[in-house]
């Protein structure tokens, strides 16, 4: 009778397969390497943790990027509501391809790390809609510092992060560190993009990127803990 791959067992990122036509009766490979296209995702930039002091931090980190990734997403969404067929629909579609891969990638870090996304989830996507669809009714310009002011309070907040992380220790967090510079250096491209594409010239653009500021401040502090 022929054997099929019945028993993956996970350690430290590693796989081990038991009665594998593949592998042998104890093939041991990398599990991102060998075992992708079979498996679920099966290996976490998050390293395992050692206490629940740890726990909450990392919980509190993935919450609210998870949510601020997902407001992203819907901020766009308004945004392309309203300006998708104008020549910035490209432009904000470029942005908006790369915040879906983002939100992707904390959905399933949440997941896989047992992690309670925030209560405010339902009130994120009404507001972020919102948000993006008003800014985008003052034009190009109002949509594009919009962006601005979002992606640069996100930069900030990943930079707190990465230095939060990198005071307790670089080298566990390193993937988890990789992760989060990858992604603030894609935030930081859409606040260059939106400073390219005349978010300057927006109706009171100071006035308009404050107060969006300080609702994005509200929003990371309220995600982090409910």
């Amino acid at each position: 009778m022929q054997k099929y791959l019945k028993a993956p067992v996970l350690l430290n990122g590693w796989i081990r397969v038991f009665g594998s036509r593949q592998f042998g009766s104890s093939g041991t490979e990398p599990c991102r390497r060998a075992l992708r296209p079979r498996l679920a995702r099966c290996y976490s930039v998050v390293p395992p943790v050692l206490d629940q002091t740890e726990k909450a931090m990392l919980d509190r980190m993935l919450r609210v990027d998870h949510a601020g990734e997902y407001g992203a997403n819907c901020i766009y969404a308004g945004q392309m509501a309203v300006l998708g067929r104008t020549q910035a629909g490209p432009v904000i579609q470029e942005m908006w391809d790369q915040e879906k891969d983002h939100l992707k990638t904390f959905n399933e870090l949440v997941a896989e790390n047992r992690v309670r996304p925030t209560i405010l989830m339902p009130f994120w996507n009404v507001a972020g809609f919102v948000l993006g669809a008003s800014t985008a009714l003052l034009g190009k310009e109002g949509a594009m510092a919009c962006t601005v002011a979002v992606e640069e309070s996100i930069s900030e907040h990943y930079n707190s992060q990465i230095r939060a992380l990198m005071e307790v220790d670089p080298e566990k967090y390193k993937e988890l560190l990789n992760l989060i510079k990858k992604f603030r250096d894609e935030e930081m491209e859409h606040h260059d993009t939106g400073l390219e594409h005349d978010a300057e010239l927006a109706p009171a653009y100071w006035l308009l990127k404050n107060a969006i500021q300080v609702g994005c401040k509200a929003a990371i502090y309220l995600s982090e803990r409910i």
